[in-house]
This record gives structure tokens, sequence and C-alpha cells, in this order.
């Protein structure tokens, strides 16, 4: 336990928003407070036992962003979490006693309620019921605790909604051995894609965060690039070849005519920095964005491309893609391809999101050793750099 929370202090010490003034161009405000959580798995102290109002409201965090809850209602734990830790226990057992918890910003009705039912001993009522009602999304089996790591998450500084050192403690905390940053493109500008100087100064931070984490993670450095119309990738040649890991995926002109969209899914997978085909359809098949057609491509020579420059197609556990269809995973594993289970992350709580894509894959048959996501990060950093 006190390593974690070690850790975790020890990512927003002075050096660390030192690293941000001097990096710049993150949202937000330096020295924001780290706000994660543990799903049980991993390193971390057991919040559903805990004492600590912290804990508990981080908690909360994680499993309304798992069952994907509204984000007005993740933001009132992260906030109020976020007002309490620089006060320390006592003065919030003070705060309690006195009834000036909602003095504070960031506390409101029910938070103060999750604190006080914290602090009385008898733990909170509402993150009890969330434990029940807010599982994992399936269960994952041996094939989930053979994952190492995750290759797709996003962070704040494109459309994911928490910072990169969140993710990054978050990934720590269920337990992963490495993940990899991969924020959007510059043409998805709805998703606050970055250009080259973005990315270039991202690469920076990636490295002050792996220089704190110490060794109990690696974060590798890469990026979900979109996949142009003509399948040219959208980011320069100079940073492509800076990053350890590229998810190429298609965000644009989904109903594309399925020859041209054959052929511009084969020029990106023939891309010499592609090591991962994202969301192979594109589909949405439930969710608060409604529901979205599958891309019609031929699959047959997509996998072939996938498997003749050694790509993995990603197994999206995302449930409003589950991604790609059974039909076509079932296709991409006869024609012998490379597969990797991600997230597709945009807040902490949704790194748990791999039990899903580790569900289908263990239903489907897909042996481990051919998930690249198994593998110890030498040999996946060796993969990725042929």
């Amino acid at each position: 336990m006190d390593s974690v929370w070690s850790l975790r202090h020890s990512l927003w010490s002075a050096p660390w928003t030192t690293v941000y003034k001097t990096v710049g161009d993150t949202p937000g405000t330096p020295g924001r407070t780290c706000l994660t959580s543990t799903n049980g798995k991993g390193q971390s102290v057991d919040e559903r036992k805990s004492a600590d109002p912290v804990a508990v409201l981080r908690r909360i965090a994680f499993l309304l962003e798992r069952t994907q809850a509204e984000t007005f209602k993740v933001r009132a734990f992260r906030t109020a979490a976020a007002a309490l830790l620089p006060l320390g226990q006592d003065e919030v057992r003070a705060r309690a006693a006195q009834g000036t918890l909602r003095d504070l910003k960031g506390i409101g009705a029910s938070t103060e309620k999750v604190v006080l039912e914290t602090l009385d001993g008898g733990g909170s009522t509402y993150l009890r019921k969330l434990e029940e009602t807010a599982g994992p999304l399936a269960d994952g089996g041996e094939m989930r605790r053979r994952l190492r790591g995750d290759l797709h998450m996003h962070s704040d500084w494109s459309d994911g909604g928490s910072p990169i050192e969140e993710m990054a403690m978050t990934a720590v905390e269920v337990g992963h051995e490495y993940v990899c940053l991969s924020d959007h493109s510059p043409r998805l500008t709805v998703a606050n894609g970055l250009s080259a100087e973005r990315l270039a100064r991202q690469l920076d931070v990636v490295a002050a965060v792996n220089e704190q984490l110490g060794g109990r993670l690696r974060m590798l450095t890469g990026i979900e690039v979109d996949i142009l119309d003509d399948g040219s990738l959208d980011q320069s040649e100079e940073m492509l070849a800076r990053l350890e890991v590229v998810v190429a995926s298609v965000h644009s002109k989904l109903r594309m005519e399925p020859e041209a969209m054959t052929r511009r899914m084969v020029r990106a997978v023939q891309h010499p920095r592609t090591k991962v085909l994202g969301h192979v359809t594109g589909r949405l098949i439930t969710g608060g964005r409604g529901t979205r057609p599958q891309s019609t491509f031929d699959a047959d020579k997509v996998f072939e491309a996938c498997v003749a420059n050694d790509v993995a197609v990603e197994i999206n556990s995302r449930p409003e893609r589950a991604d790609p269809p059974d039909d076509l995973l079932v296709r991409a594993l006869e024609a012998g391809c490379l597969f990797a289970i991600d997230s597709d992350a945009h807040a902490p709580g949704q790194l748990d999101f791999l039990d899903y894509g580790a569900a289908r894959a263990e239903q489907l048959g897909v042996p481990p050793e051919r998930i690249v996501n198994t593998w110890p990060v030498e040999r996946l950093l060796e993969w990725s750099a042929g």
C-alpha cells in the first residue's frame, strides 16, 4: 500500500509540475491532483474497505467510469477527491466534526455524504451499491490474466477525460506492466487531435512520467493515427518514426465504397510504421452516440495484408464497438493474424474494458501467444520496431 500511495504523490511532486511548466501545452492546471483508483486486481489498497474518504471517492469514480456513467457524475467525485487530498486526514476529520466540509470548493451534498459515512466507519452506501451493480463487463478469465498491457488509450491531450499521469497511475493499480498512450492525430479536430508539435511535447511528458514511475510501469509512446481517404497516415513521417507503437484507424467516410475502402485500409497496413489496425469496421452497436453500421471492405485482402506486414488486428474492448464482429474476428484468426486486445479507454475506469475484449477472444479461440499484449515489453518492442 505504501508504495502505491508514495507513487501517487511522487507523480505530483515539485519536479513533476516543473516538467509541465517547461513542456507546456497540457490541458488543465499544472500541479492538479492525481485522481486514480483500482479494480482490486493491482498493487493498491482495497478502497472498498478503506476508511480514507479520498480512496473511496476515487473508487466510486472508477466504477462510474467503468460503466460509462455520465461525465458530470464522475467529475463530481474526482473533484471532491482533489479537494480533500491536500488536506490530510486530520483536517478532513476536523471539518467533518465542525460541519464545514461543504465550505470546500468541489464538495457537494452527495460527496459530503460519502465522506461522512466513510469517516463514521460504516462505509459508503453508494459505494456498496456500485460494487454490487458496476462489476466488470465480463469475466475475462485466463485470457485477461495473461494480458500484460494495453496499446490503445487516450488522455485529455485529445478527447480523453483525464491527465496522462492519472491514466498511468491507474494502469499501475490495475496491474499492467506497460501501456501505450495513443491520442488522436491532427485531422480529427473534433477529438482535439495532436499536431506534430504537440505530439513532440507530449513525448517529453511521457519521458517524465516514466522517470517518476521508477519502473513500476512503462508508458510507451504512441498515437491513434487517422487513416486518410487515400490510405496515407495523418502524421508526419518524422513523428511516426519517433513512436513505439502506431495504431492506425479509420474515423471518416466509413461508408466509402467497398473497393476504395479496401485499398485505403491495405495501404495503411502496408505503411512501415503501422503496427495495429484499430477498430476495424468502425461500427457502433450501442451507447450514447447511437448506432452505426460497419464499413464494408474485402476482409480477406485486409487481413492478408496484416499478416504480410506483421500488423496486429485490434480486438477493441469498448462495449459499444465490440469490433471486429465475431465473424470477421474468426476470419482474421483463420488468416493467421496477430491481435491486440485494447481498451480504447478515454477515462481511468475504462481501462477495465479489457475484461470484455479478453472474454470475446477466449470465447472465439484466439491463442494467447498470438495476442501481442500478452508478450513481455521487450518482445513487444522488438516486434513494433521490426
